[in-house]
């Protein structure tokens, strides 16, 4: 599959902050057949690179002691050519900075906001690292989703600081979504949860991993340590399923349209 086109505004990388990189690496080594390189410790923080068939497809990053109390989580980046201007149109419209703008030599530059709904999303701005290089195969990143508490605020704020040209691809009380692009060429998507997330659980990005079996995958993650949070089901974007790795990281996984 030819690597990702990564335009401005769109996802181009995917990076886990967990509490156990060994672990996390069994576990999604298994899982999605990655292998993992580690980063020089001084230059780059020991950040660990996963691959698929010699591919970049995703990051990893050991949780500090001062970030003890957040929960592990897989992040979303979306590109950008100018980091700091990113970062400065997010808090003028509504958003918040976590990080300001971190030059990874020779990489690029990184950084995270949480937009005006309270969802933390990452920003990366390509230096020799464009983002990942294979998607929407088994074992890749093949979908990632805003679930929003304020869906129009967060709208808007991905169309003024990111420039989406969004497309509305339902608008009923039940099903609120808006893309990123339409049809096939959709890259992300915003979902309406006002009417499911619980009151202490945030806005906040999901990534959906592809695979060959959703119910296979399934079965095998639990046997290595996960937690099912919504088991295999079909939709119209494939059979899809919601699941905690072994420290708590929830993701998703699909087989089929998606």
């Amino acid at each position: 599959m030819p690597t990702p086109d990564h335009s401005n505004g769109a996802p181009c990388w995917i990076d886990l902050m967990t509490s156990d990189t060994e672990k996390a690496k069994s576990f999604y080594g298994a899982l999605f057949g990655w292998t993992f390189e580690t980063g020089d410790q001084e230059k780059y923080g020991g950040y660990i690179t996963a691959r698929k068939n010699g591919k970049s497809v995703a990051g990893m990053m050991q949780k500090q002691a001062e970030q003890a109390g957040f929960p592990d989580v897989w992040s979303t980046y979306l590109r950008t050519d100018d980091a700091r201007a990113t970062v400065k149109s997010a808090a003028e419209h509504g958003g918040q900075v976590y990080m300001e703008p971190m030059d990874v030599p020779e990489q690029g530059s990184m950084a995270m906001v949480g937009d005006a709904t309270g969802a933390a999303v990452g920003i990366w701005q390509p230096g020799e690292m464009k983002g990942y290089e294979l998607a929407a195969e088994a074992g890749t990143a093949a979908w990632h989703e805003l679930h929003t508490k304020d869906y129009a605020t967060a709208v808007k704020f991905y169309q003024d600081v990111f420039g989406w040209d969004t497309f509305v691809l339902s608008d009923t009380p039940e099903f609120r979504y808006t893309t990123l692009g339409a049809g096939d060429a959709a890259k992300a998507g915003i979902m309406d949860a006002s009417g499911y997330l619980p009151a202490g659980v945030p806005s906040n990005w999901q990534v959906y991993f592809a695979v060959e079996d959703a119910d296979a995958a399934t079965e095998k993650a639990v046997s290595m340590g996960a937690t099912v949070i919504q088991a295999p089901e079909d939709s119209p974007f494939g059979r899809l399923a919601t699941l905690t790795d072994p420290t708590g990281a929830m993701f998703k996984i699909v087989a089929g349209n998606r």
